[in-house]
């Protein structure tokens, strides 16, 4: 079965909204997450101009202002709904993990 656009995050996707909780540039957000992360997780530009586009197409994100070709973005409400459902998705994992590994 495929999954729905955007019913669970990838790690990216979640680690560029995050980052989308304060203004920041395009640009920005590949630093912040590679320093969030502590070089775990890297966003290639490719990668991030995509998934902007897609969050502004669904109005999880919205651009705030644009200075020649450096565009500055915000997550919505909307966006930050999806930000902590996500979270609480991945809660749940490790809570059943606890559980089932931590039964002694």
């Amino acid at each position: 079965m495929a999954r729905l656009k955007f019913q669970t995050l990838t790690e990216q996707m979640f680690y560029i909204l995050l980052c989308l909780r304060c203004e920041c540039y395009g640009m920005d957000i590949m630093d912040r997450v590679a320093e969030m992360t502590s070089d775990r997780v890297q966003v290639g530009s490719g990668t991030l101009y995509n998934l902007l586009e897609q969050f502004l197409e669904a109005d999880i994100i919205r651009e705030t202002k644009a200075e020649g070709r450096r565009r500055c973005y915000i997550i919505t409400e909307k966006g930050s709904e999806m930000l902590k459902k996500e979270r609480e998705r991945l809660l749940k994992q490790v809570t059943d993990y606890d559980n089932f590994f931590m039964e002694d």
